[in-house]
């Protein structure tokens, strides 16, 4: 299974012929490799509403008739504009022919502004976990520390996590380090940061603050065979 990061927060995950995206900010996105237009996707993950994390779904799903899986009133409001959302919720899990998919608890908020200015409320943010061929995949979404981690982390065999090290809008380097350490991931990517000015961050010294020795700091378009 190849996994690849590309700024901000949208991850890549290749596997079985199918292409996984989470939270796919591309167009808008000054940290990415990628071309909104050209990437393909046949799922997309989404963690919570916020416009850089649905990102450019709307034009890739109808693109690729792209499956969307996401929080239940995000999936209603996507599904309200003609596209394929299956609903799921904080707890829940469900089998996909692809692998299966488990969302956990985020502290953040979550909501969608459209062109106009209007902002509609998508309910909880949260966490995914992917699970493929015995391989787990934990994306944290935008979040703060909360001690459950340590939960996720004990019932979850964790092959490799994406952590948020912004601050300001979600945890900072320090308390990513803690949570690093609860969920006890075999490898730790730092994601959410250096996007714009508000959330720069050193991802190289972070990585190399995960002990022990499990943190790996990734460059727009970097890959990791899980």
């Amino acid at each position: 299974m190849k996994v690849s990061y590309h700024g901000h927060s949208v991850v890549k995950v290749e596997t079985h012929g199918k292409t996984i995206l989470f939270d796919p900010h591309i167009s808008d996105n000054g940290n990415t490799d990628l071309n909104a237009e050209d990437v393909q996707a046949d799922v997309i993950l989404l963690t919570h509403g916020h416009n850089d994390h649905v990102g450019d779904t709307f034009s890739i799903a109808n693109r690729c008739e792209a499956q969307i899986i996401a929080p239940f009133e995000l999936a209603s409001y996507l599904g309200s504009k003609g596209l394929n959302a299956h609903p799921m919720y904080i707890g829940g899990s469900k089998q996909f022919d692809f692998g299966e998919v488990k969302f956990t608890q985020a502290f953040h908020g979550s909501s969608y502004t459209e062109e106009d200015g209007t902002i509609i409320y998508t309910g909880m943010p949260t966490g995914i976990l992917l699970t493929i061929d015995g391989k787990t995949i934990f994306h944290a979404g935008d979040t703060g520390l909360f001690t459950d981690m340590k939960m996720i982390g004990e019932r979850n065999d964790i092959d490799l996590a994406f952590l948020p090290i912004g601050d300001n809008f979600t945890m900072g380097p320090d308390d990513a380090l803690t949570a690093a350490e609860w969920l006890n991931a075999k490898q730790v990517v730092p994601i959410h940061y250096n996007t714009f000015d508000l959330i720069n961050q050193d991802g190289e010294a972070f990585a190399s603050k995960v002990k022990p020795g499990k943190g790996k700091a990734l460059q727009p378009g970097d890959t990791i065979e899980v």
